[in-house]
């Protein structure tokens, strides 16, 4: 097995949660710039003097942390429960460090288990390659943007929305229409089209993965991201619902297959504490690079 060590994996925690990676940093650094309301430009403003801040104490950008999603990509002779029990003690870590707010409570009572530990907590995706290091990716997703995350089943009648790319479109503009900066704008969408009504929030969330500034690989995805992006703009919810020209930084959206009787498309938002951020570890466990 790989060893890689705990200390590592809570600096991974501590960096995600305290410090924005420099794709998602450059993308609200030239909203700012381009904002012209005023008070779409304050907010903007205080949300980069809260990442100077953040980055120079060491405490989470925002009080909400999330729930952490976890990616790995790994050699096959990484032992997998080895590796959750090592990577969820380093979660407990963190938490007492105060790098994360501890956010696991039991849905019928409401106790906290205080250590973000608990039934369903820790959601882990892995997946074995051929190459001889290990990336370790992980994403914090706050709950505020969670709720206003939507899900909807095409053709829609309310939507006049029919089975393809413009009742796709429509489906996006009306999930942040519905928003309307609930989820801590200016936001980030990820879209999935296709699949069943879970494994679409899965494949959703995971366009978080890609960086800012790609483009999409199929010409008419990649169409539709610029559309998406231009229009949203252009319906002055801004920066916290407070108006302005700066109400989404970025859409990314796939296709995967799905059952002829279904028709899903699922669009997790991401706030503008858009933390994700991941490390790479040879093969003896040392690490090598950061991946954002």
């Amino acid at each position: 097995m790989l060893k890689i060590s705990q200390s590592d994996l809570v600096e991974l925690i501590r960096k995600t949660s305290c410090e924005l990676p420099q794709d998602v940093l450059k993308t609200l650094q030239a909203a700012h710039r381009r904002e012209t309301a005023k008070r779409a430009k304050f907010v903007l403003e205080q949300i980069l003097r809260n990442l100077r801040m953040a980055e120079k104490i060491e405490q989470p950008i925002c009080q909400d942390t999330g729930v952490i999603h976890t990616y790995v990509y790994h050699p096959k002779d990484l032992d997998l429960e080895k590796f959750r029990k090592l990577f969820l003690g380093a979660v407990k870590k963190a938490t007492q460090k105060g790098y994360l707010r501890p956010n696991s409570v039991d849905s019928l009572t409401s106790a906290n288990s205080n250590t973000n530990i608990g039934p369903g907590t820790g959601k882990f995706e892995f997946k074995t390659w051929n190459k001889p290091y290990v990336d370790i990716v992980i994403m914090l997703k706050g709950s505020g943007s969670e709720n206003v995350s939507r899900q909807y089943k095409l053709p829609s009648a309310s939507l006049q929305a029919d089975r393809d790319l413009a009742g796709v479109e429509r489906c996006i503009l009306d999930a942040l229409v519905h928003a309307q900066g609930r989820g801590c704008s200016p936001g980030f969408l990820g879209v999935c089209i296709g699949g069943d009504r879970e494994k679409g929030y899965r494949v959703s969330k995971r366009q978080f993965l890609r960086k800012v500034q790609d483009k999409n690989k199929i010409k008419e995805l990649a169409k539709l991201e610029d559309q998406i992006l231009k229009k949203a703009n252009q319906l002055n919810i801004g920066p916290m619902g407070l108006g302005g020209k700066t109400t989404l930084s970025g859409v990314k959206i796939t296709a995967i297959n799905r059952h002829p009787g279904s028709y899903f498309v699922t669009i997790s938002y991401m706030c503008w504490a858009y933390r994700r951020q991941g490390a790479r570890f040879d093969k003896d466990g040392k690490f090598m690079k950061w991946i954002y």
